[in-house]
């Protein structure tokens, strides 16, 4: 399916085909045509061990019933990830950026690095892996970036540096696509070491077209978290790649009234979300109930959905401005 190219004029009713290609704009997502834009959506599991939740019934569902804009393809590194077969897993992200592309939905490809959280361990795998994705898919003007999931154990400046050795390697293939550039201490703005975000407000990264990343579990990430969220947000481009209405673990009881929280704050600075996860991880923060996946579904409607799963639907089902087209 060909989506709309820069500069084009929308068509098409999917979210990729109405706003085409993204850029960022002052501190906001925009389309095609300028508009500020907010996609919210879901993020998959790690490819090593739920790739078999990602059916063409379970994406058909994401984006048809679930009415998705955005899906995060999370590819760990370690952790029997990348590092063990980068072919194998190159192989799985193509195929689902195809999978995404083919039913209108935006397609973030998520380097998942998360232990060790220094992103220069693995930055000659991210070259070498981005270096593949922004060649084969540059024609394609649905997709982001997210170049280090959740760093760790380093400073700012580490991660700054990181990102502006890696950028150019993606630039030199893909000038278009967004870059999402993961935040200290798990993509929390530096918030969960006692930090704020001034540390990348008074020190950003030395390129365009990007945004940074921040990750919040409600059930353990509060008022502080939610407010250098929002200063933030007036400063600099900020899109949320990973959310949970559990404890950070992803697992535990769900607080969906600090959760709303998050989400009418988001809604109103039009920042981006993609909730963790679309598997059935016996985690609570799974949306799918133990053993769908084996079963292959239901997928649609809740019946085979957690609570957290049956909450994060209805808000992605929810209307809002977008598309805008």
């Amino acid at each position: 399916m060909a989506l709309t190219a820069p500069g084009q004029p929308p068509t098409g009713d999917t979210p990729a085909e109405i706003n085409g290609q993204l850029r960022i704009c002052g501190t906001k997502l925009c389309n095609a045509s300028g508009h500020p834009v907010q996609l919210r959506g879901m993020s998959t599991h790690g490819l090593q061990w739920y790739y078999q939740c990602l059916t063409t019934g379970s994406l058909n569902a994401l984006a048809d019933d679930w009415n998705a804009d955005v899906m995060r393809i999370s590819m760990y590194i370690q952790e029997d990830g990348y590092e063990t077969d980068p072919a194998g897993f190159t192989a799985k992200v193509d195929n689902l950026i195809e999978q995404a592309t083919a039913r209108g939905m935006y397609a973030i490809v998520d380097w998942h690095m998360l232990d060790p959280g220094d992103p220069y361990y693995n930055l000659s795998r991210a070259k070498t892996f981005f270096t593949h994705i922004a060649q084969r898919h540059n024609a394609k003007t649905n997709l982001l970036y997210e170049i280090a999931n959740e760093p760790s154990g380093v400073s700012w400046s580490r991660i700054k540096s990181y990102a502006e050795e890696l950028i150019p390697v993606i630039r030199a293939n893909d000038p278009e696509t967004p870059v999402l550039v993961g935040t200290r201490e798990y993509s929390s703005l530096g918030v969960s070491a006692g930090a704020t975000e001034s540390e990348v407000v008074n020190n950003p990264v030395n390129a365009t077209n990007i945004a940074y990343t921040f990750h919040f579990y409600a059930a353990s990430h509060g008022q502080e978290y939610l407010d250098a969220l929002s200063r933030a947000a007036d400063r600099i481009p900020m899109f949320v790649t990973e959310f949970g209405t559990q404890t950070y673990t992803g697992d535990g009881g769900n607080n969906f009234t600090r959760s709303q929280q998050y989400l009418d704050l988001m809604a109103a600075k039009k920042i981006s979300w993609v909730n963790w996860n679309y598997s059935d991880d016996f985690r609570s923060g799974a949306v799918f109930k133990d053993g769908t996946c084996a079963a292959n579904g239901p997928w649609t409607g809740t019946t085979s959905l957690k609570p957290a799963g049956v909450w994060v639907r209805d808000r992605i089902r929810t209307p809002d401005d977008f598309p805008t087209g």
